[in-house]
């Protein structure tokens, strides 16, 4: 039998909820393009509850128990000491982690790991796990793809409209008993007629698209794959061979690639230079596509007029990240995946997985990011060999 090690965010700082906004989600068969939802053989949860949090434990206790494996649930996901890294020394064969509250698997703590041989996302972008690694030691890593693709391109289209039109102050602003119009607007535009331009169109960045469409702006777009041509005109939007070659002609930016060495820090001073003076950069990717101290920097001269998203490096951030401070921001906690909807998907998701690797069959290609010692599936189409957890042990500086 075997421990499964569920690395989870904390519950709710007043207790884990008793009841909800809503008496339900809606229920849906299939994501955009057909592939349809998790399949798993059945579920012990009520879609629409907090599942993400430890108390939630993704609904997946009943069933582990039953079949007479052993679940850990934590949220201590670091540090030398911290109960991931000794669950990993003392056998755990099943690591799984949301990339809201990751749970970084470096090469160093994959060397003290005899057992590990698969490592889960619940929800999707598996970056905190060091993909060479795993490929060398032989570990499969799946993800839930598309569970979340569409809660998060919401999320940026939120957060456009949060910086375009200054929301977050003009919020303040009440919120402080006031009615101060001119500081409302005085950092106020239209998204109307704005160029608007996304780094990668896969599942979300063209999610990301078909949602500005109504907005009448102009649309471009960057990607190693090039859309089909028929979408292309249907989206009326514009190919660029680079982020290299989009961002200087947009007003808004956004970011919806993955990390690997190829993307990291794909953001820095000579990008972002480039940029209009007051352009807007939205990344709710991953925040190391980003350099942190650049970023805050083109805030602070003025060459940004706004920086938004929800992901940072590490997760959780220290208390002293400039993103925490840094003027005209639009920052979350790396919340957009992780709505009551999407924990649904993802959750029902990881229960497919498991089933499949518990009962010896096939894992869906579509799920796969490394499986036989190379990239595959999902991973082979949006990954690159090599390492992105470098500097991860910062989170471990983070104060509860």
């Amino acid at each position: 039998m075997a421990k499964i090690v569920c690395v989870l965010y904390d519950d709710p700082v007043d207790g884990y909820p008793s009841s909800y906004a809503r008496d339900d989600i809606p229920e849906l068969e299939r994501y955009p393009g057909g592939q349809t939802m998790p399949s798993p053989e059945g579920i012990d949860f009520t879609p629409g509850q907090l599942l993400g949090s430890v108390s939630g434990e993704l609904g997946l206790r009943p069933f582990l128990e039953e079949r007479g494996h052993t679940l850990v649930v934590t949220s201590d996901k670091d540090g030398e000491d911290s109960v991931l890294d000794r669950e990993l020394v003392d056998g755990a064969e099943i690591v799984i982690s949301q990339p809201f509250w990751p749970a970084y698997l470096t090469e160093a703590r994959i060397a003290k790991a005899p057992n590990l041989k698969l490592a889960i996302t619940a929800g999707i972008g598996s970056d905190h796990y060091d993909l060479q690694a795993a490929m060398d030691r032989g570990i499969t890593i799946a993800e839930v793809t598309y569970c979340n693709s569409i809660s998060v391109s919401e999320h940026v289209v939120m957060a456009i409209l949060a910086l375009v039109r200054n929301y977050i102050p003009s919020y303040q602003w009440v919120v402080k008993d006031g009615w101060n119009i001119a500081d409302c607007v005085q950092r106020s535009y239209d998204l109307e007629g704005m160029h608007v331009g996304t780094v990668g169109a896969g599942r979300i960045g063209t999610a990301v698209l078909r949602r500005l469409k109504p907005f009448d702006v102009k649309l471009h777009y960057t990607d190693h794959y090039r859309l089909p041509e028929d979408v292309e005109q249907e989206l009326g939007v514009t190919f660029h061979p680079d982020a290299a070659d989009m961002v200087p002609v947009c007003d808004v930016v956004t970011i919806n690639a993955p990390l690997h060495p190829e993307t990291e820090h794909l953001f820095d001073d000579k990008l972002i230079g480039t940029m209009k003076r007051g352009a807007y950069l939205v990344n709710t990717a991953r925040g190391k596509i980003c350099d942190r101290d650049a970023v805050a920097r083109a805030l602070e001269s003025g060459q940004l007029a706004g920086y938004a998203g929800d992901v940072w490096f590490p997760q959780p951030a220290p208390k002293d990240h400039p993103w925490r401070t840094m003027p005209h921001h639009g920052m979350t906690p790396h919340i957009s995946g992780s709505s009551l909807s999407a924990q649904a998907r993802y959750a029902a998701g990881t229960r497919e997985i498991l089933e499949c690797w518990f009962d010896g069959r096939p894992i869906r290609e579509e799920y796969l990011i490394v499986d036989g010692g190379n990239l595959a599936g999902a991973g082979a189409h949006s990954y690159s060999a090599g390492d992105a957890t470098g500097g991860s042990e910062e989170a471990a500086r983070f104060e509860r």
